[in-house]
């Protein structure tokens, strides 16, 4: 008999979960709390290990052929002078961004039509040592072998089976959006960030001549000023920062703007509980400082199928599995804590320091950086 998992959520890790598990024979059903697809109005960036980890399933083509390619991610200064750019080595895929809607199509169409069902709100789960069984909030019940958690950085399963708080605020907030840039001169080809003493701003071109922006600001937790912000509030908080920036905000309507606070989780010290195993955002989720969460989530759900093959009891599986992530997600982990607070720098003496050290880093350096962030290291990895 086939095992089969239950997967809640059905967002990039869950989906990239079930692709895979398929692929490996495995039965598979994916539970979503949403009624319908749903993805918020954003951009995502799919790096060259994302790619390296899809590349088994037969994704990949797919995202090049809707995606927009990038070399590296540049770092601007306030004037929109280079700083310094993490330049993908050229034995690595290129980087590609898309909207994320199409990348959740992308990923729907390679599961059976069955295999999501969408308005499952998770409430509970019963595990032993021969399977798993899960209810909903409308009283359906799904059973299976193990229930991969993927429900995000808020995630249900977690907050059930594992009581301590791990949420942690990184000290700023952020708003993103998608515009159209057909009327918007001066947006650079690169991916970009400007960091100055006022925030952070981010450009990322997407196909179809959109442009994917987001802006980072120093706050407190939960600032009712911030969460009342207009485009226009926040492009006069920018207003002396390069264009296209304050340009971009302003051709933003309200309801394109998403803003929320910027918190991580610190990893669990251990990503499974019984038969239960955590990916993505609900073991990890990390601060967006190197446009990794989603390829991490992509690399969890490869590396999963991976040890599910190759061991034939499940807390085996998800031992190898734990065992082979742990150093990987939390040295990332703080290297995106870190970079995050180097970014959001706000004193005139300190921000001119680091854009000295910024422009004054040996290629070799930063080369040496990409490799350990775009290398995927599968279970082949030495």
């Amino acid at each position: 008999m086939k095992q089969k998992a239950i997967i809640v959520g059905g967002g990039i890790a869950g989906l990239c979960a079930g692709i895979m598990l398929q692929q490996k024979g495995l039965e598979v059903e994916i539970f979503d709390k949403n009624m319908e697809p749903t993805v918020a109005g954003a951009g995502i960036i799919i790096a060259p290990n994302a790619l390296e980890a899809l590349k088994p399933y037969g994704i990949v083509d797919e995202i090049i052929l809707q995606g927009n390619p990038s070399d590296g991610f540049c770092i601007l200064s306030q004037r929109g002078k280079l700083l310094s750019k993490l330049q993908i080595p050229a034995r690595f895929d290129k980087m590609y961004s898309l909207h994320r809607k199409d990348l959740h199509q992308i990923l729907l169409s390679q599961l059976r039509s069955d295999t999501v069902h969408f308005a499952k709100d998770f409430q509970h789960i019963e595990q032993d040592n021969g399977e798993v069984k899960v209810t909903f909030r409308d009283g359906s019940v799904a059973e299976g072998d193990f229930l991969v958690a993927a429900d995000g950085i808020h995630s249900s399963v977690r907050k059930q089976l594992f009581n301590k708080n791990l949420y942690r605020y990184a000290g700023y907030t952020c708003w993103r959006g998608v515009v159209s840039a057909t009327s918007i001169p001066n947006v650079r080809a690169d991916f970009s960030e400007t960091w100055a003493s006022n925030g952070r701003f981010g450009l990322v071109p997407l196909p179809n001549n959109q442009v994917y922006w987001y802006a980072l600001i120093n706050a407190e937790e939960r600032d009712p000023k911030f969460a009342k912000y207009t485009p226009q509030d926040l492009a006069k908080h920018f207003i002396d920062y390069h264009e296209p920036a304050v340009m971009i905000i302003n051709n933003t309507r309200p309801e394109q703007m998403i803003h929320r606070d910027i918190m991580d989780i610190q990893p669990m010290e251990q990503f499974f509980i019984g038969r239960t195993i955590f990916i993505g955002d609900a073991a990890h989720a990390i601060t967006p400082n190197m446009g990794q969460g989603a390829c991490q989530a992509i690399e969890d759900a490869n590396i999963l199928a991976e040890c599910i093959k190759r061991n034939k009891r499940v807390e085996q599986a998800f031992k190898q599995y734990d065992a082979h992530r742990q150093k990987r997600i939390q040295d990332l982990s703080k290297q995106c804590w870190q970079l995050g607070k180097v970014a959001q720098y706000e004193k005139g003496t300190a921000v001119a320091l680091r854009n000295i050290l910024l422009k004054s880093l040996p290629a070799s350096m930063m080369q040496k950086q990409a490799q350990s962030i775009y290398e995927f290291p599968n279970l082949y990895y030495k």
